[in-house]
């Protein structure tokens, strides 16, 4: 059941500026992600770690247009403090979790660099559209002081699409807030042709990108800031802006007995046996929600 944003928080908000060939998306997470860091017992760091990823994962998701399409970011290394870092967006439905080691996370500073966390680590972001059945991945390094950072480059070199993401964090009584905001440059046309002449330095983006920068991160978790106003303040002086319906977001977990049981049918009977216990149960961990599901089958 999707639960209702709670208010000014848990919501994207898309919006485009025709004359100036951009669009952009707008996110504030503050209950939802709380409900998600909820799940884990995470120090600080990793804490953090995954406020950007899951706001980075609400921006990019919500530019998919495609129904039930899915948007998942994955960053991996070897031997790093943390191993694995998986968010995914779904129409609305944001998940996340990570997977550290908590001795070499304590050997790092307090606020660890991004390729201290992920020593030659890189980030895969893959898209999948059922409509059409179509699946496709860009996988990238880490370079890049951020997450954000590091999707920045993953746009300009896969898509050849000039982007500008900002994300800020603050903590909040009984929890943090985490907002996000990010442009991108599309001179052929949210549908149009292949973009592979882009400049970086164009003046409309140029434009954009400034007026984008401008944006405090005061603003960008400020509860009681809507969203709609912050972009007014942003991009008032616009010939136009056009702005869409807020999607309210919601806590994605998937992890039902019968999504499970649909799974588990995929294998085969030995297979199956192999797994059970003495009881005839199938014992199915979820790290997203950090649950143990007993599944009959």
């Amino acid at each position: 059941m999707k639960l209702a944003a709670a208010a000014n928080c848990d919501e994207v908000l898309g919006f485009t500026l025709p004359h100036r060939d951009a669009r952009g998306r707008l996110v504030r997470l503050g209950p939802l992600l709380h409900q998600i860091l909820a799940a884990h017992d995470y120090p600080m760091a990793i804490r953090d770690l995954l406020a950007e990823a899951l706001v980075l994962t609400a921006l990019m998701g919500s530019l998919l247009k495609a129904e039930g399409g899915q948007l998942t970011l994955q960053v991996q290394s070897d031997g790093g403090a943390v191993d694995l870092l998986v968010c995914d967006y779904r129409g609305g439905e944001l998940r996340g979790y990570v997977r550290h080691d908590e001795a070499l996370l304590a050997a790092l500073p307090e606020v660890p660099a991004l390729g201290q966390l992920f020593p030659g680590g890189h980030m895969a972001i893959t898209f999948d559209l059922p409509a059409s059945k179509e699946r496709y991945q860009g996988v990238v390094a880490l370079e890049g002081a951020g997450l954000a950072e590091v999707c920045e480059g993953y746009f300009a070199r896969s898509e050849q699409v000039p982007t500008r993401i900002i994300i800020c964090r603050a903590p909040q009584v009984g929890g943090m807030i985490a907002g996000g905001l990010l442009v991108q440059h599309l001179p052929d046309g949210e549908e149009g042709r292949a973009r592979l002449h882009v400049a970086m330095d164009h003046p409309e983006w140029e434009h954009v990108r400034i007026m984008a920068a401008s944006v405090q991160a005061a603003e960008l978790t400020d509860s009681a800031l809507p969203l709609d106003s912050l972009l007014w303040r942003l991009f008032h002086e616009e010939r136009e802006l056009r702005v869409s319906e807020p999607t309210p977001l919601c806590r994605g977990c998937r992890c039902t007995v019968d999504h499970f049981q649909a799974v588990l049918r995929r294998f085969g009977d030995a297979e199956l046996a192999e797994m059970r216990d003495d009881q005839g149960v199938i014992s199915v961990d979820c790290e997203f929600c950090s649950r143990i599901f007993a599944i009959p089958v």
